[in-house]
């Protein structure tokens, strides 16, 4: 049966006009109540010559280095005060590490140079008692002082932004430190590190960030506290993290040679000019029949010469387990099918990990590693379309705030290089990370216990969660056993991101969630077992043994999730990454299972569940076309967030609705979905875990006009440019009961929201803005950087259930006056 899903999405570029932008500044919380400038000012002052004092008298001292002229303080800041207020650029005070404190404070590390301390002295007697401004009547230095609750002494305890528990408590206690370095001081803290003996990372091993360098240094915690105290150059510690984990569990042949011989032989195999999926794992045995044919050996790497590119480990297996799902999906219904199939991708393999039994490499972090990985393969084939998969993750170690790891995909997703230069930009797919697997039913938890592991919390790649549709056990010995998971639901192998931080600094991960497999419980609910027949099918690492093999968890996820990429890129090779993304959190859809857990909840518990199922399950059919009663309108374009000072640029689009259409459909409800996708350029640290706008290069959001605003008013609305007098806001009426997520979804670099209504109510709901938000190009990068355009991908789809509509023919004959031929898509390979 042909697909309803025939009809190319529709190009809506020609709507788009630019205007000069300045944002309403609507993102700024209420001003906190002030305080009692005597007593709050008296005891500031009396904190910080204690603080000072304290410092000076415990501070580690050491012949080889001379202390720093200064102090370094511990400043508490009030809930959601920017570090940034702390900064006096003439008198040197620098804020440097920062992270929540009890009842979301913000504990920031202060350096207060020697020539300063009389500085910050004199603001604190002024702020006590100092004349009253004339406007406002406000104590002087009102901003800087009564955002701090506390003044205390700093310890290495406030420079470390990592799990407490990671801290060595012994002085003689050494560990491969994350030294996160000014980026001007570099050299300093290397000929600092060999004086204290302390061994530094090489250059190729450490990551280049806008405002830092991350430098792995191995020393003991009494050394890295020397180091810390000597000079200001380094802003932050954590724990340098290098046992990445692969979730697969044991292997159970059950299948024959001939059902792999038979479907090798139906297979119409690529050629070399069409996309691939890099795997960046334990390599690949290309031996196997069903992957022979698309992975040449010249696409075979390794970021360590002396560790092969077969796959010998650290679990040997996995990455040509990862291949066949990558190449060609569960292998199931491939191989009880007799039809011929087409295949329009390749493989590349990147290994980088080391076999058993050889050491582990010298990089302490994978962010260098998978950089790597990634310039291996473009220097290969620099001319192919590529998808990166990578189902490795850090074994129990939480995506709650940026690593290195996430920060360093982040930038090879948008294409950052070290020489200030744009590369292309990637589309990269990561697992979330697996649950623990343990045997008993009372030791399984729920997933929302186990939070999404590193680097799956980067904001530009795409994170894979699992959810199963596994429930028929087929094994005889199984038969009083049933399946753990409802069809629909989670796989219970997932992680999820429900137990982060929420609020504007934390993205929505994961963003899709794909078959990840189930589990079966046995009749008296005690034990929990893994079965072939709740998992994938896949190509097996023996190939003269077990050519298939049962596979399951993210990683067999996170494979499909990268074939899918793939597929879209290999039909629509004009598409972005950014709006292969785009397609692939739109093209998604809530199981039932899922919808009937967020439907009944409030809006704000609804949101919080993106966290659990993400956007849903993606389909290729949705994904890559539309349907006359489901259709997508897809743009590409380039914008300039920021100008030389401030704001640039917004875009508005005028969706060329169907009036006739509209009306006609009156009452009946239409859902209206909105997707927007870019990659930002991190600049990772502690302040960017507290303040997404440090983190994000730029920043995008959509406005839907509202239905009971002009076109005038709405760009009043969102535009203080369009207003006569900027402090005069237009009268506006609440608009949030239709969207599903009434507070959109403000985090991360993709956003995605629904509503619902009345067709007929749409009629008024016919223009959209894309307008940037803060980010570190506005207010810290330097001119040119300041004013670089950047890319975005906008989708815009609208479904009903009536059959008998022709809402894409309409919408398309309003914009070119034509009628689109269906096109041919091949929606089963």
């Amino acid at each position: 049966m042909a697909s309803k899903y025939s009809l190319p999405h529709i190009n809506i570029e020609s709507r788009r006009e630019r205007a000069d932008f300045k944002s309403t500044n609507e993102r700024f919380p209420g001003s906190p109540p002030p305080r009692d400038r005597q007593q709050h000012g008296a005891m500031l002052r009396g904190q910080f010559s204690q603080a000072a004092n304290d410092f000076e008298q415990d501070r580690p001292r050491d012949e080889r280095v001379s202390p720093a002229a200064g102090v370094y303080l511990e400043v508490e800041l009030r809930p959601n005060a920017s570090p940034d207020s702390l900064e006096r650029k003439r008198s040197n005070l620098k804020p440097a590490s920062a992270k929540l404190g009890a009842a979301d404070t913000r504990i920031v590390g202060l350096f207060v140079p020697e020539d300063a301390k009389p500085v910050l002295e004199s603001i604190l007697a002024d702020y006590q008692s100092g004349e009253l401004t004339e406007k406002g009547q406000n104590p002087p230095y009102k901003s800087f002082v009564e955002p701090i609750e506390a003044i205390r002494k700093a310890r290495l305890e406030t420079f470390w932004t990592d799990d407490l528990e990671a801290l060595p408590q012994d002085p003689n206690d050494t560990i491969w430190w994350e030294v996160w370095c000014i980026k001007s001081a570099e050299n300093a803290l290397d000929a600092l590190a060999e004086k204290l003996d302390a061994r530094c990372a090489p250059k190729e091993q450490r990551l280049v960030f806008p405002e830092h360098v991350v430098v792995p240094v191995l020393a003991a915690r009494a050394t890295i506290e020397l180091m810390l105290f000597a000079r200001f150059s380094i802003t932050e510690l954590r724990r340098a993290t290098d046992t990445p984990h692969f979730f697969i569990d044991d292997l159970n042949p059950d299948e024959q040679f001939e059902w792999t011989d038979d479907l090798a032989v139906r297979i119409e195999w690529p050629g070399a000019e069409v996309p691939a999926i890099c795997l960046l794992d334990s390599g690949v045995n290309r031996a196997h029949s069903l992957i022979e044919p698309a992975l040449s050996p010249a696409d075979l790497y390794s970021v360590r010469p002396e560790w092969g590119v077969d796959d010998t480990g650290p679990r040997p297996g996995h990455g040509t387990q990862m291949a066949g799902i990558a190449l060609h999906g569960d292998l199931v219904p491939k191989l009880a099918d007799k039809n011929q199939v087409k295949l329009a991708h390749r493989l590349e393999s990147v290994k980088i990990l080391p076999p058993p039994g050889m050491g582990k490499p010298e990089e302490r972090f994978y962010g260098p590693i998978t950089k790597s990985a990634v310039s291996l393969a473009e220097i290969g084939r620099p001319e192919r379309g590529r998808v990166f998969c990578m189902a490795v993750t850090n074994e129990d170690i939480s995506g709650t705030q940026p690593s290195t790891w996430s920060a360093a995909l982040d930038q090879e997703a948008a294409g950052v290089t070290m020489d200030d230069k744009r590369a292309l930009r990637r589309l990269i797919v990561v697992s979330a990370g697996n649950a623990p697997n343990p045997i008993m039913l009372h030791e399984v938890q729920p997933s929302d216990t186990y939070p999404i592991e590193d680097p799956a919390q980067a904001w530009n790649v795409v994170t894979v969660g699992g959810y199963t549709d596994k429930i028929h056990i087929a094994e005889p010995e199984l038969a009083d056993h049933s399946p753990l998971a409802e069809a629909g639901d989670l796989s219970p192998f997932t992680r999820t991101s429900t137990l982060w931080t929420t609020g504007r600094n934390r993205p929505i991960k994961p963003d899709i969630v794909m078959e990840a497999g189930n589990r079966a419980v046995d009749a008296s609910r005690t034990t929990v077992v893994d079965t072939t027949s709740l998992s994938v099918a896949t190509s097996g690492p023996e190939v003269d043994r077990r050519p298939l093999v049962p596979f399951r968890a993210t990683s067999a996820a996170t494979a499909e999730a990268a074939r899918l990429a793939c597929r879209l890129m290999a039909a629509k090779p004009e598409y972005w990454p950014e709006t292969i993304r785009a397609l692939m959190v739109h093209g998604a859809e809530w199981t039932d299972k899922m919808r009937f857990a967020l439907d009944p909840l409030g809006k704000t518990d609804a949101a919080k569940l993106l966290r659990h199922f993400g956007y849903g399950v993606p389909t290729y059919e949705r994904a890559i076309a539309s349907a006359e009663n489901h259709l997508a309108l897809v743009a590409q374009s380039e914008i300039q967030p920021y100008g030389v000072s401030g704001f640039k640029d917004c875009h508005y689009y005028d969706l060329p609705w169907p009036r006739q259409a509209f009306e006609a459909l009156g009452d009946e409800e239409v859902r209206l979905k909105i997707t927007l996708s870019y990659f930002v350029d991190p600049n990772p640290g502690a302040l960017a875990s507290l303040d997404p706008y440090r983190y994000q290069s730029f920043g995008l959001r959509f406005d839907l006009k509202r239905r009971m605003e002009s076109t005038d008013e709405f760009k009043k609305r969102v535009n203080v440019e369009e207003r006569a007098d900027p402090r005069r806001k237009p009268p506006t009426q609440s608009d949030t009961d239709n969207w599903r997520f009434p507070d959109g979804t403000p985090s991360g670099s993709l956003h995605c929201n629904e509503w619902k209504g009345p067709a007929a109510w749409l009629l008024a709901r016919n223009i959209l803005c894309i307008k940037p938000v803060g980010g570190w190009w506005k207010n810290r990068a330097d001119t040119a950087t300041r004013q670089q355009k950047t890319r975005y991908a906008l989708v815009v789809s609208v479904k009903t259930a009536r059959e008998d509509v022709t809402l894409h023919t309409d919408i398309n004959s309003i914009i070119f006056g034509t009628v689109p031929v269906s096109q041919d898509i091949e929606i089963g390979t």
